[in-house]
């Protein structure tokens, strides 16, 4: 008799809590990354994330590895999306001082 109830409540339990791991590990990070993506296309910036990254830290005279900049493009998507811009507009404008 306690079968009856107790299944069909570990069925749902165990469906949800793969349903939030999926969403926590896979789709939160795809949407944000889409996101970003489509933010860098309203602004006709034709970097990629990784890109900005690795040409913000060499303006600032540091070498990071390909796995740093991944790491920290993965922490910048997640945490502070918005920092790319920010990041895009130091590139630029240090390109704009070194041309003058």
């Amino acid at each position: 008799m306690a079968a009856i109830i107790i299944i069909p409540i570990l069925v749902v339990t165990v469906i949800a809590l793969s349903s939030y791991l999926v969403y926590k590990l896979f789709l939160q990070s795809l949407l944000s990354k889409r996101s970003l993506t489509q933010t860098l296309e309203k602004y006709n910036i034709d970097k990629t994330p990784s890109q900005i990254i690795k040409e913000y830290y060499e303006n600032k005279g540091e070498s990071l590895s390909h796995q740093e900049i991944q790491k920290l493009e993965k922490n910048y998507i997640k945490n502070e999306p918005e920092q790319f811009l920010a990041m895009y507009d130091a590139i630029r404008d240090n390109n704009k001082t070194k041309e003058k």
